[in-house]
């Protein structure tokens, strides 16, 4: 036997451990990669629901006299209660209608023009979910003021990073006269770019109201829609006072469930 081949015949059997060992070490080295990543995942989504589930707020937002106030007597009590302009913020643990038994906190903030924005940087950062309520019976006459106080909202950095599920609640359906939510829907669509336009060539106030905001509502170069935002935007009807005064119950049943939902 040629004496190369007696010295390979030799090596062979020593260098066959060595390769299952560097086998060996890495699997073991990919066995630990893996787990180190899946673990970091898990911690990741682990510290996000906790945020979310540290947000019980449900901020109850609008104009002044867009219902929200008798709104939130309506899912506390059931009962009608005459109201007045708020000027400051109301709170009250709400039980949802699911099988979770969970609450919510219900936070029926002021609309006023010159308090809004201030009670929106108070509550913003704790809101699990906003509810905006519309007077849908004024709503053709004060649509540009509702739009101004929804893109102040929209543009807000901390709504947009938390994204909490809003709902635009059009109160009042009661009223003959009352626009479907689908037209306000529409027509807030329109109203708010144009707006973003408006703001876009010439900056005025809008962006600065709010302590930390965007510069730009949906997508750039895009007729502006709901779904173009972060959060999931969903329209409901409903009637705080009901359809027969003061002694019927409220229409609140597609609220009420929304509530259940993002509970």
């Amino acid at each position: 036997m040629n004496p190369v081949e007696v010295t390979a015949a030799r090596d062979a059997p020593q260098d066959a451990p060595l390769l299952a060992q560097d086998g060996l070490q890495t699997h073991l080295l990919l066995t630990v990669a893996v787990a180190t990543l899946v673990l970091f995942v898990l911690l990741i989504l682990k510290f996000f629901q906790s945020r979310k589930s540290s947000r019980r707020a449900v901020l109850l937002m609008g104009l002044s006299d867009a219902g929200k106030t008798l709104l939130f007597v309506r899912l506390l009590t059931g009962n009608f209660r005459n109201t007045q302009t708020s000027i400051t913020d109301s709170s009250a643990s709400y039980r949802v209608k699911n099988d979770k038994n969970t609450s919510v906190t219900l936070i029926d903030l002021p609309g006023h023009e010159r308090l809004r924005l201030q009670f929106l940087d108070k509550f913003k950062a704790s809101a699990r979910a906003i509810v905006f309520v519309v007077d849908s019976v004024a709503f053709q006459r004060q649509m540009k003021d509702v739009a101004e106080f929804l893109y102040q909202l929209l543009i807000d950095t901390i709504i947009l990073k938390n994204a909490p599920p809003l709902l635009i609640a059009c109160n009042k359906q009661d009223v003959t006269m009352a626009k479907s939510s689908k037209l306000i829907q529409q027509l807030l669509e329109r109203e708010l770019n144009t707006l973003r336009v408006t703001v876009s060539a010439a900056p005025s106030t809008l962006d600065s109201s709010t302590s930390g905001s965007a510069s730009q509502l949906g997508k750039k170069g895009k007729e502006f829609d709901f779904s173009q935002l972060p959060m999931k935007v969903e329209f409901v009807e409903c009637s705080a006072r009901g359809g027969k005064g003061e002694q019927s119950s409220a229409a609140t049943e597609d609220l009420e469930k929304w509530l259940a939902k993002i509970a």
